[in-house]
């Protein structure tokens, strides 16, 4: 299947608009204060993005961030300019003519920002370790729409866990499925290509990521799937897809369940682009100077994180209260699939 990826990727995809379901496509409103970013990217990069989601958190500056599955790179110079001269991003895949494009353009965006901050490595996301990237090095780890295409989703959030600072996270979009594909769909080579045969189901991925070590993973963003073609949406039948962004801290006192142990948090309003509110998660969307009663697991993750300096923390872990109100397990995932 991997050699079939990289064909497709490769080879028969020429851009985005090469693609037959909505998938791989960014639906997502672009935040006006990325759009002038976005629009310095060189343009043959962005016409090979197939990316589902947006993966660019507040508080980039300085930061050492890897993306996976850079393909072109359009990710890897959007974030490149977050991070500034002090930062670093590099990026990760194993389709070399996307790489090719990517490499080709990094002279001109390095001329075009006045610095140059990227790097890219060819390999799999699934071999991390094989290729030079120090282990707890990285700030932040990215992804869009490439751990479905993973052949070994264990051993990539696995290689991830080993790659992140302590309070550092992963910060990635990716297509879901509301139960588990049939096997004999995961061999259908277009299915694969198109992002829908190899995505987990929203479950088994919550699952993975807490053996993997990230104890309490976070839905940001969600979003239903359409497929247009006939064809594939007569061979996919009942399933419905969804592309989601999840963070994922790496914490290592996270907690298996959100527990209350009646703390609160006060955004300070004080982040760039977010002076009235921040949308931590789907759940969490913070006001600024208004007091918000939280678990442990979220106090943990403004407190231990580069968030911290922009909250106000009450409260401790010397008293327990049981479940925090609202921590359940149905499907976190809204809406409908046309």
């Amino acid at each position: 299947m991997q050699e079939q990826v990289q064909a497709y990727y490769g080879q028969e995809l020429q851009c985005s608009d090469d693609l037959r379901t909505n998938a791989c496509c960014d639906a997502e409103a672009v935040p006006d204060r990325l759009k002038p970013l976005l629009a310095r990217v060189h343009p043959e990069v962005s016409r090979r993005y197939y990316g589902c989601g947006l993966v660019a958190p507040p508080l980039l500056d300085g930061l050492r961030v890897l993306d996976l599955g850079c393909g072109s790179g359009r990710d890897v110079y959007l974030l490149a300019q977050l991070v500034g001269a002090s930062g670093e991003v590099v990026g990760v895949d194993m389709t070399a003519p996307q790489l090719a494009v990517a490499e080709a353009h990094r002279q001109h965006h390095a001329d075009l920002f006045g610095f140059s901050n990227v790097r890219f490595l060819e390999g799999r996301i699934e071999a991390l370790e094989a290729l030079p990237l120090e282990p707890t090095s990285f700030d932040l780890v990215i992804s869009n729409c490439v751990l479905n295409l993973s052949i070994d989703k264990p051993a990539v959030l696995q290689g991830v866990k080993r790659l992140l600072k302590t309070g550092g996270e992963f910060y990635f979009a990716d297509v879901y499925s509301d139960r588990r594909v049939p096997e004999p769909l995961r061999h259908d080579p277009v299915l694969y290509g198109e992002c829908l045969s190899g995505a987990l189901y929203w479950n088994d991925f919550l699952r993975l990521a807490r053996r993997a070590g990230f104890a309490d993973p976070r839905l940001v963003h969600d979003r239903p799937l359409s497929i247009g073609d006939p064809g594939l949406l007569a061979r996919t039948g009942p399933i419905r897809f969804f592309s989601a962004t999840y963070r994922l801290f790496h914490l290592p006192e996270l907690e298996d369940a959100c527990e209350d142990h009646g703390q609160a948090v006060c955004y300070r309003g004080s982040i760039d682009g977010h002076p009235d509110t921040l949308l931590f998660d789907k759940h969490h969307r913070f006001d600024s100077g208004r007091v918000v009663p939280v678990c442990g697991n979220t106090w943990r993750m403004l407190a231990d994180s580069r968030l911290a300096p922009h909250f106000s923390f009450m409260g401790d872990f010397s008293r327990h209260f049981g479940l925090f109100a609202g921590c359940g397990s149905t499907m976190p995932f809204s809406g409908g699939c046309c």
